[in-house]
């Protein structure tokens, strides 16, 4: 009898370890699926959510000659950037005036007639900053030539420009003669005055600032006007005296200045992304010289040139006696991430070589 007590006892011991066995392996079970479920709804979620946009303006004449490169460099960013492109009124970009897909359509339909040197270049790029802000997930906005090319792959660019809550502007203050012009004061005074150029990375904050600002750009379109020369000519006759004439590039000063007058100063990086090269001594002409920046041409596209203008990392500012040392996440890092003014042939050279990493 004790016998088949201890036996009852025994069976039931092992029935309840059995029990407790299949009801903690329920329970890992229902941990193990409940955990692959939610990896699988968040790796979803991440998916679903839309990267920020670096929204590339480009402001061109017609086509766009490098189109070829920027095709390179766009590949494997997508939904990590929008591509908008002033031209002429009228040119469309269709696959007779560009074999890349990324431009395809992406001309704005309300472009002007834009001439260097007049405040139509600010004009045209206000409406370009219109029409990407449409798109809320826009979040930075680079201002790009048509004969600008990318200095580094897609990665590290939007790294580059993404990892700071500042816009790039370069923007000093400008104490030469001529430039300002005494009648834009009381509006804008002088000391907020600055030039810089027209190349620059905003955030979305400063976009909507230069799109909304109806107080410095009509002061520009009136007081604003560069100096007249021979090759300016219109209807009007070259003024008798020229020394009196303030010779003010509206690019060159209205971003700097609206974002002064708004004592917004502080969140911005004072210096571009966009390299240029000033050649102050290829024209005979005094009143000429320093125009217009370097065009490299087929000869002049080497790797070398390449390397050259990346490992740069520090702007001096002589007006402020400003070195302006170039970083990225607080380490130093190259100033530029772009390069105009670049030929067809010189931007084939360099994709030929490789010397863009793209």
């Amino acid at each position: 009898m004790k016998r088949k007590v201890a036996q009852s006892k025994s069976n039931y011991k092992w029935k309840r370890k059995l029990l407790v066995v299949i009801l903690l392996g329920f329970c890992f079970g229902s941990l193990f699926l409940m955990q692959k479920q939610y990896s699988r709804v968040m790796t979803l979620a991440s998916l679903s959510v839309q990267k920020p946009k670096i929204a590339f303006l480009f402001i061109a004449r017609n086509r766009l000659p490098l189109d070829m490169v920027w095709e390179a460099f766009f590949q494997g960013g997508e939904n990590r950037f929008s591509v908008y492109v002033h031209s002429r009124p009228g040119f469309l970009f269709n696959k007779a005036t560009t074999r890349s897909a990324y431009f395809l359509n992406r001309q704005v339909n309300d472009s002007i007639q834009v001439d260097w040197g007049e405040a139509s270049m600010i004009e045209a790029e206000r409406i370009l900053l219109k029409h990407a802000l449409k798109d809320t997930d826009n979040k930075r906005f680079a201002f790009l030539s048509d004969s600008c090319i990318p200095l580094h792959n897609f990665s590290y660019i939007y790294d580059y420009i993404m990892s700071t809550s500042t816009s790039f502007v370069d923007s000093f203050a400008d104490t030469k003669e001529g430039r300002y012009n005494p009648r834009m004061d009381p509006v804008i005074p002088v000391y907020n005055w600055r030039k810089g150029s027209q190349w620059v990375v905003l955030t979305r904050k400063h976009a909507e600032v230069v799109v909304k600002d109806d107080v410095v750009f009509p002061i520009f379109q009136l007081h604003c006007k560069r100096k007249s020369l021979p090759e300016f000519w219109r209807d009007q006759p070259f003024p008798a005296d020229g020394s009196k004439e303030h010779n003010c590039i509206p690019d060159e000063h209205y971003v700097q200045t609206l974002l002064a007058q708004e004592g917004l100063e502080a969140e911005i990086s004072r210096r571009s992304l966009t390299h240029s090269s000033w050649d102050l001594s290829s024209s005979k002409d005094r009143e000429r010289r320093g125009w217009h920046p370097v065009t490299y041409k087929y000869s002049d596209a080497t790797p070398v040139l390449i390397q050259s203008i990346k490992e740069i990392d520090n702007i001096y500012y002589e007006t402020e006696y400003r070195r302006e040392w170039c970083a990225s996440r607080g380490n130093p890092a190259p100033c530029f991430l772009f390069a105009r003014k670049f030929t067809r042939p010189a931007a084939l050279r360099l994709i030929n070589t490789s010397a863009l990493e793209l």
